[in-house]
């Protein structure tokens, strides 16, 4: 027990040893590869080849540490992103929707404006729904953003990677590549066309994967929520009512299509890091902004609701030679953890208002992560959303332990 505490010890003082030489040694560079919509456990790396393959996610996972107990603080894009890249809940910014609100910048500052007033150079590729103005760089801190209006076009973005990657400079970067990808599965629900290309035709539901275990409404599923899920059901914008066991299975299958199709772009990305000879002192982050519920419960898409699809995303630290490699770690883990453990990699001061918490002990196994935190928490704003509920929107907040999850709908007097 001793030397085990000694060890920790040990590998400690050199992590902070090696924090205080960063400014006499070349800082790592970082580069952020987000999805959208993507369950933390829809990886091969998780679920194995049969019914999907993902390469190149499964190196970050070999190389690196995954977090598996890691929680958004919104289900919802803009509020969830506008966290990670503030260190701030979205409450504390006023963000609860996809709407274009703007912050005050010089109030919640982005990953862009600290690191480089901290000396990076910053690029941001793809989707952007950050609450700044795209075409004003001062406002986010991004001086490579070639994506000033819309979301990008994923089969693009590994290209305007390269273009970042490829420029030569004597400074470090931060590099965000944000893919759309699966998130166009709300597409082909609709039966519309899919914006970042076709995918195929599903084969018969036997060949397709099976239902998820949760695919049936809760037991003693409350009346508001059964309220919830049978309008959400009905939209037009979720048309998942008549939705029979068959098409759920099929639903699923493309679901893992797309997401082969954006590890297969990811892939464009690590390529092009490495034939740049910059992939020895990058740091590599995966992720997501939310979740899929992708059946669970009979429901699709994001928001309004806790349930564990939504809300657990996939979250990958890869620095071979520099961070642990191939391990899980079930830590309790929010997303602005993210931004504060890249700051410290960096040597840069984490700033005070910053509610996300350092991961580094983990990621240099100086730590099990096992007193990371106590609890995450995720908030939504409109939950039981009064486009589906006839007005009756409220505030809800969910706190997770390891071993319970409260779910509160404020003002309704509901909770599970």
């Amino acid at each position: 027990m001793k030397s085990n505490k000694a060890n920790s010890l040990l590998k400690l003082i050199f992590l902070i040893v090696c924090s205080m030489q960063l400014t006499a040694q070349e800082k790592p560079n970082i580069l952020i590869i987000m999805t959208d919509e993507l369950s933390a456990e829809s990886m091969s790396f998780n679920l194995g080849n049969q019914y999907i393959n993902t390469p190149n996610i499964d190196q970050l996972a070999k190389t690196g540490v995954v977090f598996s107990n890691a929680y958004c603080a919104n289900p919802l894009c803009v509020p969830s992103r506008s966290s990670i890249f503030t260190g701030r809940y979205p409450h504390e910014m006023g963000i609860q929707s996809n709407d274009e609100k703007k912050v005050d910048p010089t109030k919640f500052p982005s990953l862009g404006s600290i690191f480089k007033n901290a000396g990076y150079s910053t690029g941001y590729v793809g989707k952007w729904h950050l609450p700044y103005e795209r075409k004003v760089p001062e406002t986010h801190g991004f001086d490579y953003l070639p994506n000033t209006t819309g979301n990008g076009h994923d089969s693009i973005s590994p290209q305007l990677a390269n273009d970042f990657l490829k420029t030569k400079r004597n400074n470090p970067f931060l590099l965000v590549v944000s893919f759309m990808n699966p998130h166009n599965i709300c597409q082909w629900a609709r039966g519309e066309k899919l914006p970042d290309g076709a995918i195929g035709n599903p084969p018969p539901a036997d060949q397709c994967p099976p239902l998820r275990p949760n695919a049936k409404p809760s037991v003693n599923e409350s009346d508001i929520m059964k309220f919830m899920r049978t309008s959400m059901q009905n939209s037009d914008a979720f048309p998942v009512g008549a939705f029979t066991e068959d098409k759920w299975r099929q639903y699923i299958w493309s679901y893992y299509r797309l997401i082969e199709k954006v590890d297969a772009e990811i892939g464009r990305v690590l390529q092009s890091l490495k034939e740049t000879g910059k992939d020895k002192n990058t740091v590599i982050v995966f992720t997501s902004d939310h979740g899929e519920s992708l059946g669970d419960h009979g429901l699709m898409y994001k928001g309004c609701r806790f349930y564990e699809g939504l809300v657990r995303v996939p979250l990958i630290f890869s620095w071979p030679g520099h961070l642990v490699e191939n391990k899980q770690s079930d830590a309790l883990v929010e997303m602005m953890d993210l931004s504060a453990t890249l700051l410290e990699l960096a040597g840069a001061p984490i700033p005070d208002y910053f509610q996300g918490k350092s991961l580094l002990s983990i990621l240099s196994g100086a730590s099990d992560g096992s007193d990371h935190r106590e609890f995450v928490r995720s908030e939504y704003f409109d939950a039981l959303d009064p486009h589906f509920t006839g007005g009756n929107g409220t505030y809800a907040t969910m706190h997770r332990t390891k071993s319970h999850k409260l779910c509160v709908y404020h003002g309704k007097g509901v909770g599970e």
